[in-house]
């Protein structure tokens, strides 16, 4: 019984940074987005939730990997802030596409939050498979 607990503080650990880099990325996102997602939620806008939602899953895929493959805490938190950056990338990239995106999600335009939360998600799958350090 010990012995299968003696990863347990390095699990607190490893758990306590995802959950702060997780909100750090969902208080960095929803800042850096052109719509105001919470409040949108609030107002039960599904395509909103929809975005976030896919861009958060986008985001937790590159953390967990950081977790699996990180030496150290630092390494941890490096690639956790990369995971960020690349989702944050991800929703600029879309706007040039399509640049009255903030504005359909927050008109409750289920096309649009797809979209963006398929290449959020697409996005977050590449990038934890590419974090092979």
């Amino acid at each position: 019984m010990t012995s299968s607990l003696a990863g347990l503080p390095d699990f607190f650990i490893f758990f306590v940074i995802a959950t702060a880099l997780v909100g750090l990325y969902l208080a960095t996102y929803t800042f850096a987005t052109m719509h105001n997602e919470f409040a949108l939620i609030r107002q039960n806008v599904i395509s909103a939730a929809t975005a976030l939602g896919f861009s958060l899953v986008g985001f937790a895929l590159p953390l967990a990997s950081a977790i699996v493959h990180a030496q150290t805490i630092v390494d941890c938190l490096v690639w956790g802030l990369v995971a960020l950056s690349v989702q944050i990338a991800v929703y600029w990239l879309v706007r040039v596409v399509m640049p009255n995106l903030s504005e359909r999600i927050a008109a409750g335009e289920m096309a649009a939050a797809l979209f963006l939360g398929a290449a959020s998600l697409s996005a977050g799958i590449i990038n934890a498979a590419a974090m092979t350090f």
